[in-house]
């Protein structure tokens, strides 16, 4: 069924508040970011704001999924063509620069959101996971990469840019800390879980006979 002109419209300003919110979100803060901020930097009324979200957790919950949206489109592409771990990670690093901002605001602040917005969070964080398994369960089983648990390997990635992130002000005080030291984090990251030869082999089983 063609949209009409009202919906048009509808689809249009809810879209625009979402860009705008995700904006201030990430300049203000998710927890002291008003729903009058927004409506004021969007340049619409703030009863415009409720007719499209009742409550301002609402919206912040409509922010996060656009993000993660954005964030997992790439991903999503990537598995389709069968990529390997370092290029989702790369792809992962890549998406989460573009959004930097508002990304470092999630990571700090992220015990603070309501119920609702930390539910959303923790199914994108999933979603890209499920990605990264994949190729990773691939890759062990190829010998590429160490035989981690797919939950350790993520999170070890994950904590390792969170902690970059959290302490932005220490490592790149205002500058992009993931444009500065992205690629060296993944760099760091893709040794410490691959293989580098047979000598790797033979290192884990002098550890294992030794344990035993």
């Amino acid at each position: 069924m063609k949209e009409t002109q009202r919906q048009i419209q509808k689809r249009q300003t809810r879209a625009h508040l979402i860009e705008v919110a995700l904006r201030q979100f990430a300049q203000n803060g998710l927890t002291t970011t008003r729903t009058a901020d927004i409506a004021k930097a969007a340049q619409v009324s703030h009863g415009t704001v409720f007719a499209h979200f009742s409550t301002q957790e609402a919206l912040l919950t409509a922010v996060i999924e656009e993000f993660g949206t954005r964030i997992a489109r790439r991903l999503h592409e990537l598995a389709g063509q069968q990529k390997g771990v370092r290029e989702i990670l790369e792809a992962h690093l890549k998406g989460l620069t573009e959004y930097e901002d508002f990304y470092t605001r999630l990571v700090i602040e992220g015990r603070l959101l309501p119920e609702g917005a930390r539910n959303t969070l923790i199914m994108i964080q999933s979603a890209i996971s499920f990605h990264l398994s994949q190729a990773a369960e691939q890759e062990m089983k190829a010998g590429v990469i160490y035989s981690f648990p797919v939950h350790l390997l993520f999170n070890t990635w994950v904590g390792l840019i969170h902690y970059y992130l959290a302490n932005d002000d220490v490592f790149a005080p205002g500058e992009s800390v993931l444009k500065r030291y992205g690629q060296e984090l993944l760099d760091h990251y893709w040794c410490l879980i691959t293989r580098k030869s047979g000598a790797d082999d033979a290192m884990d089983d002098k550890e294992v006979n030794h344990g035993t």
